[in-house]
């Protein structure tokens, strides 16, 4: 099981945090989910969430050269509504410092994790996200979903729930998630089907917000996102290999 790897990896973080948990951020957040509901900008084709990572088992390393601070940078001014950053160290080589290096850019962040304890929550108190990943794969336990998200909202921090399939979004549904993240990745496996993932946005309902994960690295890409009712689309790998990823962003984004 290719999950348990990264929950293994986690036991010294948990370790750590039972000894010290940090203090929360008394700073206001930028607002993750309005963000994705603000007006689409004239001529940009979808929304996009730029992503901070160097690297990851998929695809080894990707970038180590650059800083959060710069890409946070290029991204906002190539047109970003949000950022996700990294965090996980051991497979992603990211930190919680990240965040707080990607923050001055003022795009409201996602910490993107392995999130299944109350202490990893209640640690991102103290970081600067305004919304944390939980992945349904990692807690399938519906329960335990739904009292990690409203752990999250209690500070203020929206919840961002993965899925992969149909089963997973009823679960999802069942936590009570209103931000539904649609991995065309297989966390198992490591194989992509964008099909599926557009296909299971014909699921979507009203009031949810929808956004498309992985293998988003061309703007027809987006463009298909878009037509199939998708909010943002989560960009990542195409613009970490950039050599300019403000300008490979903000040529996704338009017409």
């Amino acid at each position: 099981m290719n999950l348990q790897r990264f929950i293994d990896a986690k036991q010294t973080e948990l370790q750590a945090l039972r000894a010290h948990m940090p203090q929360p951020l008394v700073a206001p957040r930028p607002d993750f989910c309005a963000a994705l509901r603000s007006p689409l900008p004239a001529g940009h084709v979808l929304r996009v969430i730029a992503e901070y990572k160097r690297s990851s088992p998929s695809a080894g390393v990707i970038n180590d050269r650059v800083t959060p601070q710069q890409m946070a940078s290029a991204y906002a001014a190539g047109g970003a509504t949000c950022m996700s950053v990294l965090t996980e160290r051991a497979y992603f080589h990211g930190g919680v410092e990240d965040l707080k290096a990607a923050q001055a850019a003022g795009l409201p962040l996602l910490r993107k994790d392995f999130i299944f304890d109350e202490l990893q929550v209640r640690a991102t108190y103290a970081t600067p996200a305004s919304a944390l990943l939980l992945i349904v794969a990692l807690t399938p336990d519906v329960v335990r979903l739904r009292a990690l998200r409203e752990l999250a909202e209690q500070q203020g921090i929206h919840a961002v729930v993965e899925i992969f399939s149909e089963r997973e979004l009823d679960m999802a549904r069942q936590s009570g998630a209103r931000i539904i993240q649609v991995n065309a990745r297989n966390l198992e496996t490591f194989a992509t089907d964008r099909k599926a993932g557009l296909h299971l946005a014909l699921l979507r309902a009203p009031d949810e917000l929808w956004i498309a994960a992985s293998a988003m690295s061309e703007r027809s890409h987006l463009q298909d996102a878009a037509a199939a009712g998708y909010d943002a689309a989560l960009v990542g790998t195409a613009l970490m290999t950039s050599p300019d990823p403000q300008q490979t962003l903000h040529q996704l984004l338009h017409e």
